[in-house]
């Protein structure tokens, strides 16, 4: 009987430790499952997601721009995200971080005439193409009349440009257009814009008829406080082709000149005029802005001219021509051009206005 009790009473602690045991092992699989299972959702490495959403090539490529830029303060460079070259990007940011370049601030004024709006798109379009070629920082103001800013304003938003849309509810006519008085308006809205908000970098003005050599930007950013440049401006109505621009000794100006190379042969050297133009070409040269909260500005034109302390485009346009040792020629010794404008305008005829088409856009 003893014995009997014995036996019946190990087979019950037997039992009791195999059901612990088995709860046990239950209890790790579970915990070993869920965990797993969690685990299968998440990446394996921050490269490895960042590869597959710019493989991806929607919606999540341009969210890793977007962070990447966030992350480096806007200055990355767009062809390594192109070549998906996210192996070195954490390198390339940190040596932007390390040397920033300066700011380009590219100024483009547009039309508010009918026959301008038609090719309003088409010229913004090819200019932000040229834009996202630049190296960054860059920042493009773009300054319209209020009326035609919701079609500017969706196709600012796909250019992947760094951008600033300008509009006024300023009125113009026609003959104001043709006259060139609207886009000096323009222009001084955007100037207006930069001091206010002390965007601290390198100005330029570019129509939309304008078309660069893109070496030309990297020159741009060695601009201490203005430099000027040749441009080759071509008509579509008429076969000729004229360049105007600064003169000079290594990069120092001396003089202007204006030549006409429309008889298909080439001035010789040293044929440039030193005397100073009456007014520079907006689009030949370029500033630092921060002349434009020089305090000494206010004090430069206090009687005898004084609506140019208060018209933002004059005032740069006549400090650049007071002392030619302030301007750097572009590119040294100003030999080679790399700015063209092509002259769209309509030449107008003998009913219109005389300058109705001698502005340029």
């Amino acid at each position: 009987m003893g014995s009997s009790a014995d036996h019946g009473g190990a087979g019950g602690r037997a039992k009791k430790a195999g059901s612990q045991l088995w709860k046990k092992a239950l209890l790790h699989s579970s915990l070993c499952f869920v965990m797993g299972f969690f685990t299968g959702f998440a990446p394996s490495s921050v490269s490895d997601w960042t590869s597959a959403a710019v493989t991806a090539g929607g919606v999540g490529s341009s969210h890793v721009v977007r962070a990447l830029q966030n992350a480096a303060g806007g200055a990355v460079n767009r062809s390594l995200l192109a070549q998906g070259a996210f192996g070195g990007a954490g390198d390339a940011l940190a040596a932007a971080a390390a040397s920033p370049q300066p700011l380009l601030v590219v100024v483009t004024t547009t039309e508010s005439t009918p026959a301008g709006a038609g090719e309003r798109a088409a010229a913004l379009t090819r200019m932000a193409h040229t834009l996202r070629l630049v190296a960054p920082p860059l920042l493009w103001v773009v300054v319209e009349a209020a009326p035609d800013v919701p079609a500017t304003a969706r196709l600012l938003r796909t250019t992947g440009v760094m951008y600033r849309h300008l509009t006024y509810k300023d009125n113009f006519t026609a003959a104001d257009a043709a006259a060139g008085k609207e886009r000096h308006h323009q222009r001084n809205v955007a100037l207006g814009h930069i001091e206010h908000h002390r965007l601290a970098g390198v100005v330029l003005f570019a129509g939309l008829g304008d078309v660069f050599d893109l070496r030309f930007f990297d020159q741009l950013r060695q601009i201490s406080a203005f430099g000027a440049w040749p441009v080759a401006t071509m008509s579509r109505d008429e076969r000729k082709v004229v360049v105007r621009g600064p003169a000079c000794s290594s990069s120092a100006v001396t003089g202007w000149f204006s030549r006409d190379f429309s008889n298909g042969t080439s001035p010789a050297a040293g044929e440039a005029s030193a005397a100073r133009p009456g007014e520079v070409d907006v689009h030949g040269f370029a500033f630092n802005s921060s002349v434009l909260w020089d305090p000494e500005r206010w004090g430069r034109y206090p009687t005898s001219e004084p609506d140019k302390s208060q018209d933002s485009m004059k005032f740069v346009q006549q400090v650049v021509l007071e002392d030619f040792s302030k301007v750097k020629g572009i590119p040294s010794d100003c030999s080679e051009v790399m700015v063209w404008h092509v002259d769209t305008t309509t030449r107008p005829s003998s009913s219109s206005l005389p300058s109705a088409g001698n502005k340029r856009r």
